[in-house]
């Protein structure tokens, strides 16, 4: 038999988004209730070297970073704790939401800030070397590779974007298709094609990465003549796409083909009265660490407004 708790304001999720919106619905008196899913400290987590986070002019490792997140959100009075969001029902002015299947939590506003997985190609090697040259996000770590050479797998916007990005910082860029064409808009394919230091290689994937504590290289096979290419690289980035985590709340809460949350312009509401979407749950264009943060503080500012009228009306 699960127990129940009622809440005012439910967070879930403990990236940059869900740390924020909790540093700001703590200082509000919301008294939030934070649990953490599956990754304390969502994506960054997996990070090595963050330069791009106001704050910080010397950088800092993104596991450390997000401990910096947690502990200010608990300074300020946040109640975090670890569990998964396993079911929800949203069909009340009270928001029901069981956590692991046996807590069940009523909550009269709740902030998702589940963020978003990247997909990976699966290679053990990728995995191993994952935070060590190889990532999934250009805009985030290419600056480490000035002047160095790198590869980049993916065929539609995002990784047009990212190789076209990366050409800007790198003597070359070796973008792997897996077919003969790729499934980014005409306008993107264009550039791509007439950036000089960007080299596709159609109907080809990438076998292995090579290295043993940083990435040195990759090896590529083409589909068509099973010849098997080495290219020195000391960068490999995958663009394949992300994985927002929002199945759960897919009964009740609106969200585009890909599962993206949709937010009302300007704002963190959903379509559900009291239900808010921060971060990279609801961004699939910047799905950066400084925008999940400011969303976070919207979500939590829209959810104290909220509540300011439901539990004063």
């Amino acid at each position: 038999m699960s127990s129940i708790e009622t809440v005012k304001c439910l967070i879930i999720g403990s990236g940059p988004a869900g740390y924020t919106a909790a540093i700001y619905a703590s200082r509000a008196n919301l008294q939030p209730v934070l649990y953490t899913g599956m990754e304390m400290g969502g994506q960054l987590t997996q990070t090595t070297d963050v330069e791009n986070f106001p704050g910080y002019p010397d950088g800092i490792q993104g596991p450390e970073m997000m401990e910096h997140f947690r502990a200010q959100a608990e300074r300020m009075g946040t109640d975090i704790r670890f569990g998964i969001a396993t079911k929800v029902d949203f069909s009340g002015t009270l928001h029901k939401v069981w956590i692991d299947d046996s807590i069940e939590i009523h909550a009269h506003s709740v902030i998702i800030a589940t963020g978003a997985s990247a997909k990976w190609l699966g290679l053990p090697s990728e995995k191993r070397l994952n935070g060590h040259g190889v990532s999934a996000c250009a805009v985030c770590d290419g600056f480490f590779y000035r002047g160095k050479n790198v590869a980049i797998v993916g065929a539609g916007d995002t990784a047009c974007e990212e190789a076209l990005y990366l050409a800007n910082l790198c003597p070359e860029v070796h973008m792997i298709v897996r077919r003969d064409e790729m499934r980014a808009s005409k306008v993107m394919q264009d550039r791509v094609l007439n950036t000089a230091n960007i080299k596709i290689y159609w109907n080809s994937e990438t076998e292995e990465v090579i290295g043993a504590d940083s990435v040195e290289g990759i090896k590529i096979k083409n589909n068509q003549t099973g010849e098997v290419t080495t290219i020195a690289v000391d960068g490999f980035f995958v663009a394949i796409g992300h994985t927002p985590n929002s199945g759960v709340f897919k009964p009740y809460i609106n969200m585009d083909e890909q599962g993206y949350i949709q937010t009302q312009a300007g704002s963190a509401k959903t379509n559900v009265k009291g239900v808010f979407a921060c971060g990279d749950v609801q961004d699939s264009i910047y799905r950066q660490a400084v925008t999940a943060a400011g969303s976070g503080c919207m979500a939590a500012i829209d959810a104290e407004r909220y509540l300011g009228v439901l539990l004063h009306s």
